[in-house]
């Protein structure tokens, strides 16, 4: 068994296992990129050890493959469709057979190329070849030559150590030559003229290390330039760069970048749009009539039925007659088309026949009408529960391209009970909402102003909604409206903004919960208070994303951004408010609410990324109850928090909860402190750092640490028997103190990516609680995966362990 798992069961007489390949180079060098290059790699080991357990996998899956089975129920399965197909003649059940049968198919076509499952989970043992030793030294010089090291040196070294062999790569790259002369040869002066008046975006510079990346990135660069300025007809082709290092001394060279011109034509013409045609429905047939034809801003339109209204349509249209061509321009008209969520596709081609340049943009539109059902497990904090939607859509309402969604849904919420720590499913929820969204904003803009704006996709939402929450401690109900407005500054930066956004929210309290609220009252906590009368909610809400290389692939380092400001009552400070309350009986409020959250998924490898995330925010209530929506506070916590603590139970600060012995709870079976209650708070510090690689298949693992806490701007208090105030730790954030209240927490998970969705098991491990009194923080000695959490002795409790946290999550967590 050992020996499987060290992988040299596998090999034949005289073979060596390939164990490990280091590089040798001097600093400057980017090795990352040579062990790109590799012809061979090394066996994935588990958690570094010299374990292989892929090899296992490849083998025991190996075992019990039988290729010949496969080519034979491939064979039959052809047979079984066939017969079915050759038995009907309904065009519709052909389609739908067809499709079966190629299903099949490529599913045991996959097994006969690829193997089994376990075999195409695992990777067959790597055996240590000699050949491709020599092809990685060649892929390395080649590699080096193209970053400027014209002189280098790889060396290779193979150190046998038994049945395993390491390869050792010494690099010598040798001088870097770097760019000293820069020379255009461009015959079309007019060509010349763009390229010169361009130049300081390019991707050469003078005294700049050589680099054929950079060569390429110019070819590009010049290619798209010249395409944007009407060259319709250009291409890299005609972009010739070469060097010379023997014309300068010292590793320097020289470059010449030539543009040549075609060969028929001499020159290179310039295409200036004559005509614009726009057919609406693409692809639709309609017998013995033609399309209708109307002109609209210098853009024919066609179409058999006039759905649309033609001056919504045309603002997405960047084209215009006798404007020279642009790539940029065909591009993001056909982007923002797409945006507007009407057509199934959208194609833009140009006509050159007959001495004419004409844009030719074809769309087909989508049904009007639509229908969707969605069920499934939704996880909020960490405890899973079912739900159920449905949606319907209309589309085009006004002729305009607006669109009505009206949806409803229903669940269960994975959220805990805020008086008890180990209910789960207590939530049920149910709503309906309606929005209806415009292609453009509805505001008091000029129609010129209109159009200028379109490039930035700008949407108009008109949202109405009514929610309904049932959880153990309250009953709750949200009825609200609300007018958002949202753009985009090229693809990374979208914003939004939220002027109008009211809801009136009634509650029901359990008994046990209302008197919760009274005892914080009485302690000073007067938000949490306030936040549970039926109360009348206004605010203003400004956001903004940046996204960076499209964040969470896994192929490139990506980033994220996300900023939100919100300002709560902004009306009442202009508006005396006394009449919300004293005639209507509703609780009013006035706040800013700030919330900043940035991550990072640093990719090392296919199969390897570290992400981290870093999320702040505050809430400050100005308002004459100094009081908080309760939807508003922050909290800390479970499966998308700190892993280590139950959903919504970390903090406040070092204030300790009550412990498990003094609400006679069994600290044997639940530890030490009592988590019932879910901590409101009005300020977060949290962040994580993430460790992910693949195992196998579709399982990967992570290492994570997190770390984190929330606070209140005003104490809380503890009081005796006697209604005395005794020291329990502080919630309070002190700028002097806070930095001691971090919690801290650790563990480890699986996530298996199913494509359509992926499961998160994560167990979290506290290491630092600041609800402890000081010198018994550190807790990470006490996790413990089962109880008994405590020792029970006549004279009550000791040796406490910390149990640990069992999160499950759909998607990562950040």
């Amino acid at each position: 068994m050992m020996s499987g798992c060290l992988g040299t069961k596998h090999l034949k007489d005289n073979q060596k296992m390939l164990f490990r390949q280091h590089i040798q180079a001097p600093k400057g060098i980017n090795t990352d990129e040579l062990k790109d290059l590799y012809v061979q790699r090394a066996n994935r080991r588990f958690l570094g050890l010299t374990i292989y357990h892929l090899v296992l996998l490849y083998y025991w899956g190996e075992k019990n493959y039988d290729k010949e089975k496969f080519i034979q129920k491939k064979e039959a399965s052809d047979k079984k469709f066939a017969a079915k197909i050759a038995a009907t003649t309904s065009k519709k059940k052909i389609d739908n057979l067809n499709f079966r049968k190629q299903k099949k198919a490529d599913k045991y076509t996959n097994r006969i190329e690829n193997g089994n499952l376990l075999m195409q989970w695992g990777e067959p043992i790597s055996v240590y070849d000699s050949v491709s030793v020599q092809l990685t030294s060649d892929r390395f010089r080649q590699f080096l030559f193209s970053k400027g090291y014209f002189r280098n040196e790889v060396d290779s070294r193979v150190r046998i150590t038994g049945k395993y062999a390491t390869i050792i790569y010494s690099v010598a790259p040798g001088p870097g030559y770097t760019i000293d002369t820069i020379m255009y040869q461009i015959q079309d002066t007019a060509v010349a003229r763009v390229v010169h008046k361009n130049n300081l975006e390019n991707f050469i510079k003078l005294g700049a290390h050589y680099d054929q990346g950079n060569l390429v990135k110019e070819r590009e660069r010049l290619d798209l330039l010249l395409k944007d300025n009407g060259y319709y007809d250009f291409s890299r082709q005609y972009i010739d760069i070469s060097m010379d290092t023997s014309m300068l001394k010292n590793h320097r060279i020289a470059l010449l970048l030539k543009i040549k011109d075609p060969a028929k034509r001499g020159y290179h013409k310039k295409f200036t749009i004559d005509d614009i045609t726009f057919t609406t429905d693409a692809g639709a047939t309609s017998t013995g009539t033609e399309r209708q034809k109307r002109n609209y801003r210098d853009i024919q339109y066609r179409y058999y039925k006039d759905n649309y209204n033609l001056r919504i349509l045309s603002q997405r249209v960047f084209l215009k007659k006798g404007d020279l061509y642009s790539r940029s321009n065909t591009f993001n008209t056909q982007r923002q088309l797409g945006n507007v969520d009407a057509f199934k596709f959208v194609n833009i081609n140009y006509d050159t026949s007959n001495g004419k340049f004409i844009a030719n943009v074809f769309t087909s539109p989508l049904d009007q009408y639509e229908w969707s059902n969605e069920a499934g497990i939704n996880v909020t904090q960490g405890f899973p529960g079912p739900f159920y939607n449905l949606t319907f859509r209309k589309r085009n309402l006004f002729r305009g391209m607006e669109m009505l969604d009206l949806s409803g849904r229903f669940g269960f919420e994975g959220v805990a009970s805020a008086t008890d720590d180990q209910s789960i499913y207590t939530s049920k929820y149910a709503g309906i909402n309606a929005t209806i969204t415009f292609p453009q904003f509805i505001w008091f803009l000029k129609e010129s102003r209109r159009f200028k704006v379109a490039k930035f996709n700008p949407k108009t939402k008109f949202t109405a909604g009514y929610s309904y929450t049932d959880r153990s401690e309250y009953i709750r109900s949200n009825t609200s409206v609300s007018t958002t407005y949202t753009w985009s500054n090229q693809r990374k930066q979208q914003y939004f903004f939220t002027p109008v956004s009211l809801s009136i929210i009634n509650s029901t309290l359990d008994p046990k919960f209302e008197e919760e609220l009274k005892r914080q009252d009485s302690l000073g906590n007067y938000s949490l208070v306030n936040s549970f009368k039926p109360s009348f909610v206004s605010s203003m809400i400004f956001g903004s994303t940046w996204n960076f290389n499209n964040y969470g692939n896994k192929e490139k380092t990506s980033s994220y951004l996300r900023a939100q400001l919100e300002s709560g009552g902004t009306l009442w400070n202009f508006i005396d408010p006394s009449f919300i309350k004293d005639k209507y009986g509703l609780q009013y409020f006035k706040y800013l609410r700030l919330n900043l959250d940035y991550r990072r998924n640093h990719v090392i490898d296919k199969i390897t990324s570290i992400a981290y995330r870093v999320d702040g925010g505050v809430a400050y209530s100005y308002g004459k109850d100094r009081s908080l929506p309760y939807e508003k506070f922050f909290f800390s916590g479970g499966s998308n928090s700190v892993r280590a603590w139950r959903p919504r139970r970390l903090g406040q600060g070092s204030f300790r909860p009550q412990t498990n012995e003094s609400v006679n709870k069994d600290p044997v079976k639940n530890g030490y402190f009592d988590y019932s209650y879910e901590q409101p708070s009005e300020i977060l510090l949290e962040a994580s750092v993430e460790f992910r690689r693949k195992i196998f298949g579709f399982v990967d693992g992570a290492v994570f640490i997190d770390a984190g806490n929330v606070w209140t701007f005003q104490p809380r208090k503890k009081l005796d028997d006697q209604g005395i105030e005794v020291a329990n730790g502080n919630s309070q954030f002190k700028f002097n103190e806070f930095y001691k209240e971090i919690a801290l927490g650790t563990g480890f998970g699986l996530r298996f990516d199913f494509s359509f969705l992926i499961l998160r098991l994560d167990v979290g491990m506290k290491m630092y609680d600041p609800a402890r009194i000081k010198g018994e923080r550190f807790v990470l000695g006490e996790a413990r995966f089962w109880n008994p959490y405590a020792t029970k002795t006549e004279d009550g409790y000791t040796n406490y362990r910390e149990p640990v946290i069992y999160n499950v999550g759909i998607g990562y967590p950040f």
